[in-house]
């Protein structure tokens, strides 16, 4: 491949200008610095240290979300103001319902799902001989990708027809018990709980490792003193392990309903949202980069927004509480 250097000299040029605007700014910072009397150095350190961080939320965040609420109210091709329009179309027409449907059910499951699954393995290993193993082998599917473990399980549930040697997982395992092949990512609205099923898999284990640390940190004078009044383990783990560890359980059952939310990953690899299974996310981008529909794709987008909000203020007013 040949380098053209008379092609790329602007773009040459453009990095230059970027490397010495940038050396001018920190060297009128240093000489500001230098200048200004020690006891005020303190404003001004701070001064210099939030304005870029101030400057670079205000042009990647607010300036992009106030764009989007206000083409949110436009047409497919931004050039037509249609008011409630869009809005209208995400809560009555069947193709928009059925993505809201969808993305309720994964808020309501996954979250749930998670931190059971994370909460009774922690206390089934906790302090076991093997704990350290048991948690590593939870924790894997955490290093891989969501897209990667939405190719691994469309292996899982590949489909071949009957009388083909099956490549799935699950589907072997039906033939081998008698059953007949199914396509499970095609057949609604199950298929979206076998979606989810890859998330609780991929989430699992950080649920598990936050929980266990939490149980880890209950007094044991606590644990001794129930024990000595003849709780079971039912008990303790419902009146005494429980109430303990609560603020944990509140942090991964807030982690997972904002993950699952914004999802895309997985629902884009395995499905592409045919077959009734798309969520918001995937929605928004299939009506605002696929679809040429950007007033649709926006209304989802301060839709998806207006969801996570609540959940932040929650958490944050939690973590003060927690202070």
């Amino acid at each position: 491949m040949d380098f053209d250097f008379a092609t790329e000299q602007p773009k040459f040029i453009q990095l230059l200008i970027g490397i010495a605007a940038f050396l001018v700014v920190v060297a009128v910072i240093l000489l500001l610095v230098d200048r200004v009397p020690m006891r005020r150095r303190a404003w001004l350190h701070a001064g210099v240290l939030l304005l870029p961080a101030l400057l670079l939320l205000a042009i990647g965040l607010v300036v992009p979300a106030v764009r989007t609420t206000l083409l949110s109210f436009m047409s497919g091709d931004g050039g037509t103001w249609v008011g409630l329009d869009n809005y209208a179309w995400m809560f009555t027409q069947p193709e928009a319902v059925t993505v809201l449907r969808n993305t309720l059910i994964w808020v309501l499951l996954v979250p749930l799902l998670v931190t059971s699954v994370g909460l009774v393995y922690a206390v089934l290993v906790d302090r076991t001989r093997f704990e350290s193993i048991a948690k590593s082998l939870v924790f894997l599917p955490m290093a891989i990708s969501f897209v990667g473990a939405g190719i691994i399980w469309r292996f899982v549930y590949a489909y071949r027809a009957e009388g083909q040697e099956q490549i799935g997982l699950l589907n072997q395992v039906v033939v081998s018990l008698g059953g007949e092949p199914r396509q499970w990512l095609q057949e609604s609205p199950v298929n979206t709980l076998f979606l989810i099923v890859v998330m609780v898999w991929i989430q699992a284990g950080f649920a598990t490792v936050v929980l266990s640390a939490a149980i880890k940190g209950i007094p044991a004078e606590i644990v001794e003193a129930a024990r000595l009044d003849g709780a079971s383990p039912l008990q303790m783990f419902f009146r005494v392990t429980l109430p303990c560890i609560r603020s944990a359980v509140i942090v991964v059952l807030v982690t997972q309903s904002i993950g699952t939310l914004k999802l895309f990953d997985i629902v884009r690899t395995m499905t592409g949202g045919q077959f009734d299974t798309s969520v918001i996310a995937n929605e928004m981008y299939n009506q605002a980069f696929r679809y040429g529909e950007t007033g649709k794709g926006a209304a989802l987008a301060v839709f998806l927004f207006a969801l996570v909000t609540p959940i932040v203020v929650y958490q944050i007013r939690q973590r003060r509480e927690a202070r």
